[in-house]
């Protein structure tokens, strides 16, 4: 029998805040890779049937990580990600911001700040995504985001299962 996982999605537009607590029937180590290591972010980080393709990834405090999600017809939407603080195996904050092909972001972004838990074989990532505007917040769940994300969360979920 499988045991029930925690998947919690909630968005707070007072605090133009999301908030996302999921569990993973999997190591913290492996977890903790699957959101820090480029060859792992790339295979899960993009909503089917878009891809995630990373063109560099410096995963340190002050380093980044620029990459398109890819669509079936080639649309590219481009992301950057700026690591602000790392606490390794337990979380790490980065500011997440839309930008253009030549990696020019589109301000404002948003604060992304992750933490990881282990406990009786399941590991817990709580996230909060805090959005400088409504505007921004807004324009990410027109796109999809709730929808993308859980997609790609169950994905992860399925891969680190095998």
């Amino acid at each position: 029998m499988k045991d029930h996982l925690l998947f919690d999605f909630k968005i707070d537009k007072a605090t133009k805040t999301v908030f996302v607590d999921k569990e993973f029937a999997a190591e913290h180590a492996l977890v903790w890779d699957a959101f820090t290591k480029q060859e792992i972010l790339d295979q899960w980080w993009a909503p089917l049937p878009y891809k995630s393709v990373t063109k560099h990834m410096d995963f340190r405090v002050g380093g980044r990580r620029f990459y398109a999600m890819v669509g079936p017809e080639g649309q590219e939407h481009w992301s950057i990600q700026k690591y602000m603080s790392i606490t390794p195996k337990t979380n790490f904050k980065m500011m997440s911001a839309f930008s253009d092909k030549d990696e020019n972001p589109e301000l404002p972004g948003s604060d992304w700040d992750l933490s990881f838990s282990y406990l009786n074989g399941k590991t817990k990532v709580s996230i909060s995504i805090k959005n400088d505007s409504l505007e921004r917040m807004e324009r990410m769940i027109e796109m999809g985001f709730q929808e993308g994300f859980t997609a790609t969360l169950n994905f992860l979920e399925v891969l680190l299962s095998n």
